[in-house]
């Protein structure tokens, strides 16, 4: 249901101000507006406009404004009134129910592995465990616990499978018109947008614009638009405004400038009080052992720690993702996720809410490759609870959606589509050919979409990839340059004779140039 634009105006509007008001910016604005009053330039007859000037010239006008763009970037703009809150989290019932029915897999996983290896899903560490951890709290990658009775809960690959299988009950096999002629995995029919309306929304991308990633452009000799840009991303830094440095960051960050920019686009100062909430997670995880922690230990033992370029912050990793799970602030975002955070029971009283408890406390399970997520973030944060709320900040804007089942065009769901749809119309010969023998594109690309790309690619390349999904705020371009890899490896995959043969050409991403492609892949294919 649609709302008139000046009803869904005022509903922003309120929404805004009510999630502001109990935050610590309208605490320490009210703080200001007080200490001002004893400043000679305020006057009693002109009071308001007086305070106003005051807030504006001190740079706590800026500060709000940072505030409500942040609130605006990631929350859905407001339903109809009247509209339940299950359609704020995904209009669709029938991805509400796959989602649903894929959460109570999960949960029957990681309760069955209990049972097996007889542990609690929680419990209180002992005193001499819980003096052990702090000691090594800098270096927990030494240990060397027995995981292997562990497992994690699932693997994108099962994921996959579930997505396969999806369908809208509405359309009986084959009656859907527009969309009958889809021969890929993904069996919804999504709105996903083509090569001009990408063009358009990615129109900083272009081939006349000066891009960071990109060496040799014609129009522009790079050492010249580099420099330049490093000024004016130094200007947006010292005009403290999130959306300039959202608009900035589409021709990509410098690297020197990278991390005060994210951290300005995501709206993350590092205050004390962040500093301290950081600090009251780390004492929650030295006190409480749960099941999780085994599985983020295992993950990154599968994953970073074996990694060229992430093993070295084996510790900031597990820092960071044993923090993220006993972080409840998290289940605030399950209000506009399709998902849903799975409940625990106090032994003996299942099914009785009053006794139910979110589990783990932040509400998300990792699965098999999940600590790609913080990886990246350690080239750019030294400082534990900066990285941490970095990558908090990341999780709830955009890395939950590739991992739950929904409609949103940011989600797993239609970046798949998105993907297999652009490879059907603009290489239909290579799609046919990969589809006959048994290796359909997105059985390859899954698994890099799902980790958005982390561990498949240079680190430089990445974090010029991710400063674009800041930059537009979505992560269609993950399908995008999906896409624009089979395009890259066309004349080898056109060789192939079977799934093994075409994972094999594909299987080194690591000297790809993403620039290059992404612009190749959008400004120059025939449309």
């Amino acid at each position: 249901a649609m709302l008139d634009p000046d009803r869904g105006l005022s509903l922003t509007i309120a929404r805004v101000v009510q999630r502001l008001q109990g935050s610590s910016l309208h605490s320490q604005l009210e703080r200001q507006a007080r200490v001002s009053l004893h400043k000679p330039e305020i006057k009693l007859e002109s009071l308001k406009e007086d305070i106003k000037d005051f807030l504006k010239t001190s740079g706590w006008e800026k500060k709000l404004q940072n505030a409500v763009y942040s609130e605006l970037n990631v929350f859905p703009s407001p339903c109809h009134p009247a509209a339940p809150p299950e359609h704020i989290k995904e209009p669709l019932a029938y991805m509400r129910k796959a989602q649903g029915s894929w959460e109570k897999r999960i949960l029957k996983s990681l309760n069955s592995m209990c049972t097996e290896l007889n542990i609690p899903l929680a419990q209180k560490r002992p005193a001499n465990e819980q003096k052990e951890l702090l000691n090594k709290w800098n270096e927990m990658g030494t240990d060397e616990p027995d995981l292997s009775l562990f497992r994690p809960v699932y693997a994108p690959k099962d994921f996959l499978e579930v997505l396969m299988n999806l369908r809208n009950p509405n359309y009986e096999n084959g009656e859907q018109p527009s969309f009958r002629n889809h021969l890929g995995l993904i069996q919804v029919p999504l709105k996903v947008k083509d090569i001009p309306e990408l063009k358009e929304d990615f129109s900083e991308l272009g081939l006349n614009i000066g891009q960071l990633g990109i060496d040799d452009s014609a129009q522009v000799p790079p050492e010249f638009f580099e420099n330049e840009h490093v000024r004016v991303g130094q200007k947006v830094l010292a005009e403290q405004d999130s959306a300039a440095a959202q608009q900035y960051v589409r021709q990509g960050c410098p690297t020197a400038l990278r991390a005060d920019l994210w951290a300005l686009i995501l709206n993350i100062s590092n205050q004390p009080e962040d500093i301290l909430y950081y600090e009251q997670l780390k004492s929650n995880v030295i006190q409480h052992d749960l099941l999780v922690d085994s599985l983020i230990y295992k993950d990154v033992k599968l994953t970073a720690s074996n990694d060229d370029y992430y093993f070295v912050f084996e510790d900031y990793l597990y820092q960071v993702l044993l923090c993220f799970s006993r972080d409840t602030s998290v289940l605030e975002h399950f209000t506009y996720s399709s998902a849903t955070p799975p409940k625990s029971y106090i032994r003996g009283k299942l099914g009785m809410e009053e006794y139910a408890v979110f589990y783990p406390p932040n509400g998300v399970i990792p699965f098999h490759g999940f600590s790609m997520y913080v990886a990246p973030l350690c080239f750019l944060y030294h400082e534990p609870s900066k990285l941490y709320q970095i990558f908090r900040e990341m999780y709830v804007r955009f890395f939950f959606r590739l991992h739950s089942i929904s409609s949103h065009p940011s989600g797993i769901v239609s970046l798949c589509l998105l993907f297999e749809t652009l490879l059907q119309t603009h290489l239909p010969q290579l799609f046919y050919h990969l589809r006959e023998i048994g290796a359909q594109p997105l059985r390859i690309s899954f698994k890099w979409m799902v980790r958005a790309f982390s561990g498949y690619l240079a680190t430089d390349q990445l974090l010029l990839l991710w400063d674009r999904i800041l930059g537009y705020n979505s992560l269609e371009i993950l399908a995008v340059l999906a896409a624009a890899v089979f395009a890259f490896r066309a004349v080898n995959l056109m060789e192939v004779t079977s799934l093994a043969a075409a994972e094999a050409v594909l299987a080194d991403l690591s000297t790809l140039k993403v620039m290059p492609l992404l612009q190749i892949f959008l400004f120059a294919t025939v449309t």
